[in-house]
């Protein structure tokens, strides 16, 4: 198992072929899924053809950007995934976005902002990245509160041409941001 970051009670590590049971499981609950698609769960097939090759295809790339498997120590349980990555259409790897993704058993237990802590840290410590951003919709008050207690700062509002409507999604969506000027200084 190739960890990538360890926390007080999270593993991080590389997603291997193996893992294509746990997305289809997380992507299968229509709560988790809500603020993705509206709730419709991703198809085995899609899991296996397309998902989980992006999420390896990215650890072949980079040793520094992707998509990681998020275990919970205490149990050994696959509870989701996070990522940190450049903006898919511009590539700017010294300003990645960060994302996440949990099991609906691991919300309210503070793992979303343990794990984007520790994410935002190595984006800084160990990248050099100049700035960490992360977006969602506007009524996705689950994920803007995670972003807010791991630090990053609400940035801008703005109106994304999403493929699916969601209930919600006329309020439009929110980008947070850290600099790692802003990030320095806290510490």
């Amino acid at each position: 198992m190739e960890i990538l970051l360890e926390t007080d009670r999270l593993i991080l590590r590389r997603f291997t072929d193996a893992d294509a049971d746990h997305l289809v499981e997380l992507d299968s609950d229509p709560e988790v899924m809500f603020f993705i698609n509206g709730g419709r769960p991703t198809s085995r097939e899609e899991i296996e053809e397309s998902v989980l090759p992006r999420f390896l295809r990215y650890h072949r790339e980079s040793e520094a950007f992707g998509f990681w498997a998020t275990i919970e120590k205490s149990t050994g349980s696959f509870i989701g995934w996070f990522h940190l990555r450049p903006e898919p259409d511009e590539g700017l790897l010294d300003e990645p976005e960060l994302g996440y993704r949990l099991r609906r058993s691991a919300w309210g237990n503070g793992y979303a902002t343990e794990g984007s802590r520790a994410l935002i840290d190595s984006a800084f410590a160990d990248l050099g990245a100049s700035r960490v951003w992360a977006q969602t919709m506007v009524v996705n008050t689950g994920s803007r509160r995670v972003m807010e207690k791991a630090g990053l700062r609400f940035n801008r509002l703005f109106h994304a041409d999403w493929p699916d409507r969601i209930p919600g999604d006329e309020h439009g969506d929110v980008e947070y941001s850290l600099t790692r000027e802003e990030w320095r200084a806290r510490r």
